[in-house]
């Protein structure tokens, strides 16, 4: 009996990898800014081959950006390959038909009916191709608001997003894209869904993600606390907490730190951690007791915690179990020694030639981390590769 694939007889061979879960899936990416670039990421990252098709010249706007977008392009674009063609010319648009024809999926972020114009929607594409998956990302689903144009900041003061997050009467976005980013990912799923039907029906199908209706999901929570209870939620800054202490605190030295004692058990633990006989009041013996008495546990607490440094009170909460964090920034990130250990930050070269690290996808397949393939692509960088052999069978057509 042979060996299996893969086997070696001495056990001396590392083990086979199994292939990336999408292998050998092709992507075409018309897409810009962050929901569309996000979605490719997702489905690069996990082995497709995307294809990011840009205008000639300088590329995709997102290149440029500048201050809080800056980090747009160099963030969403590992794992891809970069080809330029003008959908303004007769001759790009057939060349961008045969490269679809070769596609299992599209995904395209521009405005209702651009891409529908110039013979490239859903209805013409799939009867050349009709197992093509063809996923259109947007700012509103199907319905009276579809023609509206939509930002991450419009759709989160829209689902009420900015009102939970800022203080009363003072609505706040959250301090990243969360919508753009999720609306991505939840066309990625939404791709793979379709993937895997497709091998059931032999075709593919038009598939819509849209940004508020995302927005709408992140605040389906605070929705159903208003159902339940018959009465509003407060925004987060002003709303009671669920457990007696769930707050930042000023540390000794200065710095900010987030503590929660969530259960009573976590609560005997932090008395005994702290070892301050004010601690042992009845009051404060339930978490319903400490909830409701809040307005004097939270600065009994903060007075506490404000004798020791916060790398003591680091070194104490992680000893005993209980959640907490100092308070950092996103780059605080690029040094963060579990990420760095764990392979959560990928190796690659910035668009200025320096070298830089991004966060990896959040996931492991059979332990390992999803990593860089493709370094973030040039302008065209691929057009020879992608584009000419389909050039070279549309000339002899000719």
């Amino acid at each position: 009996m042979s060996a299996p694939e893969g086997h070696d007889p001495e056990g001396c061979a590392e083990p086979a990898r199994a292939p990336l879960p999408l292998a050998g899936i092709r992507v075409v990416e018309f897409s810009h800014m962050v929901m569309g670039p996000t979605c490719g990421l997702v489905l690069a990252d996990l082995g497709a081959e995307v294809i990011k098709v840009e205008p000639p010249g300088k590329g995709d706007r997102t290149r440029y950006l500048v201050s809080s977008g800056t980090g747009f392009f160099p963030a969403f674009s590992r794992n891809k390959k970069s080809v330029q063609l003008d959908t303004e010319s007769a001759e790009d648009i057939e060349t961008l038909k045969r490269l679809i024809d070769t596609a299992d999926v599209v995904l395209e972020n521009f405005r209702p009916g651009g891409l529908e114009s110039k013979g490239l929607g859903y209805a013409a594409l799939s009867a050349r191709n009709p197992r093509l998956i063809y996923l259109s990302l947007k700012g509103y689903l199907p319905g009276p608001y579809e023609n509206r144009t939509a930002l991450d900041e419009v759709v989160q003061m829209q689902s009420g997003l900015a009102y939970m997050t800022g203080p009363p009467g003072r609505p706040l976005r959250a301090g990243a894209p969360v919508n753009d980013m999720m609306g991505g990912m939840f066309g990625a799923i939404a791709i793979m869904g379709a993937l895997r039907q497709r091998d059931a029906t032999g075709r593919g199908q038009h598939l819509q993600s849209g940004l508020f209706e995302n927005a709408a999901f992140l605040v389906s929570t605070a929705m159903l606390q208003q159902a339940m209870t018959g009465q509003d939620p407060t925004p987060m800054p002003a709303g009671r907490r669920a457990w007696g202490v769930y707050d930042v605190f000023e540390t000794g030295d200065g710095q900010q730190i987030f503590v929660g004692v969530v259960t009573d058990r976590q609560w005997e633990i932090f008395r005994r951690e702290l070892a301050e006989p004010v601690l042992d009041d009845p009051a404060y013996a339930t978490n319903t007791e400490r909830a409701r008495a809040r307005d004097t546990l939270i600065p009994l607490v903060q007075s506490l915690l404000k004798k020791h440094d916060v790398a003591a009170l680091e070194a104490m909460c992680e000893r005993a179990g209980l959640p907490f964090s100092r308070i950092a920034r996103p780059w605080d990130l690029l040094d963060d020694p579990h990420l760095k250990a764990s392979g959560g930050l990928l190796p690659i070269t910035l668009p200025d030639g320096r070298p830089g690290a991004v966060p990896a996808l959040p996931l492991t397949f059979a332990g390992e981390r999803l990593g860089v393939r493709l370094g973030l692509p040039k302008v065209g960088e691929h057009d020879e590769e992608i584009l000419g052999p389909l050039r070279g069978a549309q000339a002899a057509t000719e």
